[in-house]
């Protein structure tokens, strides 16, 4: 049976449904698969992106800039966590009693018609769900799917399927994944961040993934890597069924054997329970994406999926945008290898770092990086200066402040100075045009690394506008 449209007869009464800060990377899927099963869409941003133009396309309505009069014939409000109490139509619709509800909610009621898997971690959940999703993909089982970040196979972050599985990325920032209550769970993670929303408290943070897990019906299962010492923590709290995974021997389901071969690692998976052996591959570079792979597939074999469709999913899975996205670039005849990347916590740039050099041995690296959040930097201040030092050179731009007033002492100025202690080859160029720095000194590095969550994007466009001839 096909589980494509909401059900709920009281939910189709709201017909129409604006959306504030539509094309957010969370935002943009949810409004493409409402638009789809026949809502009313509209929404506002601060600039079209490509996949508000394809929404248009659909028919919902899309306008820059926030004005309180896009909000007048709504019957329901969704709001971004991004968006601030100030903002005019947030501020119009409670005047005028409209039911407002977070981006996460929406999601949640979009997953109860069908049997829905979620995805929740620090790092890694976006490639995972992306992972996930290709691998139901081979195995024709067209799910619907709403992901952070574009996948580039289809070069959109979400899809309207016509089976019975909807797979979600659940994100933690804001404790908005409370609001999901899927059958299946996976936790990749649980790093030190966005701690400023938990009061600074890891503990909170813990237990919200706790909260989150429990959220799963009595009869679902979470799957946990149970290599991640907070994962350790909190699985004892966890009263659902646990499929663990992993590098350690304590996992139900061990990665070992790892090879690379011709920019593969290739991979034995021990299934310890059934006493089976799996042998698989992916082109994906570094540990953290064993563990995202490893995760996906777990996902896939307690869902029948069989090892053969699993294997063609995870060749065909091109990546996602902005997640170690590699192009070649040409300063000269000779190429260089740009990689974007959305990391922007010092776990996550340390995985980008230690990826490259395993895909890319004895090459030297230059990384531009965009801190995001002073409150982040200011945490994890003395881990950003540790992992930033370990490329052969450092460009840091302006701290991107998302939303956020700044701190006092905490500046990238001060982290680059910290840094320039001992690196001789890093430098502070705040909203300075890098470009002809990285013409006139190319010749010092074979690997360029466009490393945030803010602006940079903008800039590797930019890169690649300039001294891109073909994709590697």
């Amino acid at each position: 049976m096909i589980k494509k449209h909401i059900t709920s007869l009281g939910f189709q009464k709201f017909k129409k449904i604006h959306m504030i800060g539509i094309g957010g990377s969370g935002m943009i899927g949810v409004a493409t698969i409402l638009q789809k099963q026949g809502f009313k869409v509209s929404g506002s941003d601060l600039l079209i992106t490509g996949e508000l133009k394809e929404l248009k396309k659909l028919g919902a309505k899309v306008q820059i800039g926030h004005e309180p009069r896009l909000v007048k014939n709504a019957n329901l409000v969704v709001a971004s966590s991004a968006i601030s109490r100030r903002n005019p139509e947030l501020v119009y619709a409670k005047k005028s009693g409209l039911t407002i509800i977070p981006r996460a909610e929406m999601l949640g009621t979009l997953m109860n018609p069908y049997r829905s898997i979620a995805i929740a971690g620090s790092h890694g959940k976006t490639s995972t769900t992306s992972i996930i999703a290709s691998i139901f993909n081979a195995a024709n089982l067209s799910p619907t799917y709403v992901i952070g970040g574009q996948v580039l196979s289809i070069g959109r972050s979400s899809n309207l399927g016509e089976g019975n599985y909807i797979i979600v990325e659940a994100d933690e920032s804001d404790g908005s994944f409370l609001h999901l209550q899927p059958d299946v769970a996976v936790i990749t993670n649980i790093d030190n961040d966005h701690l400023s929303f938990y009061e600074s408290d890891q503990e909170k943070l813990n237990q919200s993934f706790i909260s989150f897990a429990e959220n799963l019906p009595f009869y679902g299962h979470i799957l946990l890597n149970l290599d991640d010492s907070n994962i350790r923590k909190i699985s004892k709290a966890i009263n659902r069924r646990q499929i663990t995974f992993g590098f350690n021997s304590k996992n139900r389901f061990q990665i070992t054997d790892v090879k690379l071969s011709k920019g593969f690692q290739i991979f034995q998976l021990t299934d310890h329970s059934n006493k089976k052996n799996y042998k698989f591959s992916t082109n994906l570079s570094g540990k953290h994406n064993l563990y995202n792979v490893t995760a996906a597939i777990c996902v896939a074999i307690e869902e029948n999926i069989s090892v053969k469709d699993i294997a063609k999913g995870l060749s065909e899975f091109r990546g996602v945008g902005r997640r170690f996205e590699l192009s070649n670039i040409f300063f000269t005849e000779k190429p260089h290898i740009l990689i974007d990347d959305y990391g922007h916590h010092p776990a996550e740039i340390l995985s980008t770092i230690l990826a490259t050099k395993e895909k890319f041995p004895r090459k030297k690296i230059c990384m531009i990086f965009e801190p995001h959040r002073y409150t982040r930097t200011q945490q994890l201040f003395d881990d950003f200066v540790k992992v930033l030092s370990r490329v052969d050179s450092l460009l840091v731009l302006d701290i991107y402040p998302a939303s956020e007033k700044p701190i006092k002492g905490i500046s990238s100025k001060k982290l680059i100075s910290e840094i320039a202690k001992k690196h001789k080859n890093a430098e502070f160029i705040g909203k300075y045009d890098p470009l002809d720095w990285l013409q006139a000194n190319s010749e010092n590095f074979s690997i360029l690394i466009t490393q945030g969550a803010g602006t940079i994007s903008k800039l590797n466009k930019k890169i690649k506008s300039k001294w891109q001839k073909k994709k590697l």
